[in-house]
């Protein structure tokens, strides 16, 4: 790799690759258990993997295709919001989740590589983020309201991390920007899900950040179940670090310590048994939170930020293991940079789904460069104003003294 893995290109390459190999590497098992995982592949650690759905009848399984590397609509999604920035050359909001993104995943075709064909990127989502297109372009909503009545998953979450390199260093920025964008698509603890993450990213950009560092931010700004959750995560992480507890144990404690915050459990299968059925899962609560984050900031507390080892504990620890690796994946390539690239593995990557992630995330860089280096003029702007403002009050003072 290049010798600038710790300069801002070097850390963005490395957040895409993680991203899309924390993505491939979850999609073949996703919505396995970790001990139907154990049972069926032992331990997942590497891309070339069979879905698990593979031999399902092509309606049951929507057309799709996944395994040996293929990524899902959380690589995809990130890849569009990168492009929205990229179009844009600015911060945004609900209001460009409104116009900008709609046209990039509902009217932009490009290729799908879970349904292997070129189509639009709608037709592979999940019912909650299709709601982005149904509330913000079919009903015509105001944008900030987009995400009211969706159901409350990790669907923002898991392509907020372009948001956090945009405010790169300022977890508290990242934080407000993906609020004020993702609630256009979300609500709930889905939407402080989205801020949280976009704010770990931030902080894993900090020159010299450790796990530490970005633990702190997190919980800085989570707020109810969201901070709850992580802080729940992190002590179960702090119990096992350096115990060498067996990892079923480890899995256990964990999906115990988020099971007040998240009812699921292992139960995150939909079929036609659930119709009808009442369910306190996916439902706006103050007092609830995804899994996703607070189970992939423990596994990289627990392995001390260990990129490989989180991802792979992240992964084998079952239910939405592709979202979860993608948020182990971006925040640790963000803090550690393109020394945890494999070179193979993004070739195959790159081969398998018809993408250039190191062309893409050079490119996204390069206008995130632009955006901050106009709000250091902003800044610097702004202090002169504030200097000037206070000063002429010190000399109105001083006069008014005499």
């Amino acid at each position: 790799m290049s010798d600038d893995s710790g300069a801002l290109r070097g850390r963005v390459r490395a957040l895409v690759y993680g991203i899309a190999f924390g993505d491939a590497l979850g999609g073949p098992v996703e919505k396995l258990s970790a001990a139907e995982i154990a049972e069926r592949y032992g331990r997942v650690t590497s891309v070339h993997n069979r879905w698990h759905r593979l031999d399902e009848q092509a309606a049951m399984r929507n057309g799709r295709t996944r395994g040996n590397g293929v990524v899902t609509d959380d690589t995809l999604m990130t890849l569009c919001l990168m492009e929205v920035y990229e179009e844009l050359g600015r911060h945004i909001d609900a209001w460009d989740m409104a116009g900008p993104f709609v046209r990039k995943i509902a009217w932009e075709p490009r290729w799908v590589p879970e349904l292997q064909r070129e189509t639009l990127v709608i037709e592979r989502l999940f019912y909650p983020e299709k709601w982005i297109f149904h509330r913000l372009q079919l009903a015509g909503c105001d944008p900030r309201q987009g995400g009211i009545g969706n159901m409350v998953n990790c669907g923002a979450a898991m392509y907020a991390a372009p948001i956090g390199v945009v405010n790169a260093c300022n977890p508290a920025a990242a934080y407000r920007e993906a609020i004020e964008f993702m609630s256009g698509h979300q609500q709930s603890y889905g939407l402080e899900a989205a801020g949280v993450f976009a704010a770990c990213v931030a902080a894993a950009l900090i020159p010299d950040s450790t796990i530490e560092t970005i633990v702190t931010a997190a919980l800085d700004l989570a707020k109810d179940g969201t901070c709850d959750a992580i802080e729940a995560a992190l002590a179960v992480a702090e119990r096992h670090r350096g115990s060498n507890s067996a990892y079923a144990t480890v899995v256990n404690d964990l999906h115990a310590a988020m099971k007040p915050f998240s009812p699921m459990g292992d139960d995150v299968r939909h079929g036609p048994e659930k119709a009808g059925v009442a369910t306190a899962a996916y439902q706006p609560s103050r007092l609830m939170s995804i899994e996703e984050l607070p189970l992939a900031l423990a596994f990289a507390a627990m392995n001390e930020g260990d990129f490989a080892r989180t991802i792979e504990d992240a992964i084998n620890s079952g239910r939405d293991t592709d979202s979860i690796g993608v948020m182990s994946g971006a925040i640790l390539g963000a803090l550690h940079g393109e020394t945890v690239i494999d070179a193979a593995t993004l070739d195959h990557l790159d081969t398998t789904n018809k993408l250039r992630l190191t062309a893409s995330a050079d490119r996204f860089a390069a206008t995130v460069t632009k955006i901050v280096e106009n709000d250091l003029g902003l800044d610097r702007q702004r202090h002169g104003r504030l200097n000037t403002l206070f000063q002429n009050d010190r000399s109105h003072s001083a006069g008014a003294q005499r």
